[in-house]
């Protein structure tokens, strides 16, 4: 038996077999859980090569989380393959990175800080909303970020959209407690994904890590934060809501 037994879960935004999303639908799968996953556009093909690579290959929804019309039918999809929903990854991100990272924050125009705002951190409120006619006895949401509470280098704006995403995730907590849904985020370290390598200087963060995570840190296994976004879509946590888990080898937790 697996954490997730009977469990049916959303990992909206799966794109590469390197990204975290990837990772979470497999480990979700192999604790039991019948998973769905989605994407949309250009990078709708890719998700669907790449699904046949996890231990059962998944349906894959096309889902623009800045679409309102692919929201409002988001559930008519799912329930193509299933009656309802128990959990939904929120695996989305993106920051223009000619114009908004790698130094070039005073410079950020705000159309792309606005699409960046959007797609980072408003869409958690938005996937959160078309799916709860779906979780009917309630679920969990879970987000990933990478630490706000301060300034990295290259990181710029996707920081201050990451920043909107952390407070976004409190504030659906709020609303939809009530409702038995429950709404948490997974702080990961840094992780050579599709995003990672898109942003300038990168590299100078992943070092950091290899000399003050006290457990040490693979940026290649992306398998740890996986395995903590499934935890926390399990019932295991029924009383967490609001928070973010630190896996980051312990980096997040030493001043020097």
């Amino acid at each position: 038996m697996g954490i997730l037994d009977g469990k049916r879960i959303l990992v909206a935004g799966v794109t590469m077999d390197s990204s975290i999303g990837f990772a979470t639908a497999k480990v979700a799968q192999e604790q039991g859980a019948t998973v769905l996953i989605s994407n949309f556009g250009r990078a709708l093909g890719i998700t669907r090569r790449i699904a046949k690579r996890l231990p059962v290959e998944p349906p894959v929804l096309e889902l623009d989380v800045t679409d309102e019309e692919h929201l409002a039918r988001l559930p008519e999809l799912v329930r193509e393959h299933v009656d309802g929903l128990d959990g939904v990854v929120h695996s989305i991100a993106f920051g223009n990175p000619e114009t908004l990272l790698g130094g070039k924050f005073m410079t950020g125009p705000w159309p792309d800080v606005a699409q960046a705002m959007q797609v980072s951190a408003y869409s958690l409120a938005s996937l959160a909303r078309a799916c709860k006619p779906l979780m009917g006895s309630g679920g969990s949401i879970v987000g990933l970020t990478f630490d706000a509470t301060v300034a990295w280098p290259a990181y710029d704006w996707m920081g201050v959209a990451k920043a909107g995403l952390e407070s976004c995730s409190r504030y659906v907590a709020r609303d939809l407690g009530p409702d038995g849904i429950r709404c948490n985020l997974v702080s990961a370290g840094p992780l050579k994904t599709l995003a990672a390598k898109a942003i300038p200087g990168f590299e100078e963060l992943e070092s950091m890590w290899s000399t003050r995570a006290p457990l040490g840190w693979d940026e290649k296994d992306q398998t740890p934060t996986a395995r903590a976004v499934c935890a926390l879509l399990s019932d295991f946590f029924p009383a967490t809501t609001g928070e973010i888990i630190h896996v980051d080898g312990g980096f997040h937790a030493m001043g020097a």
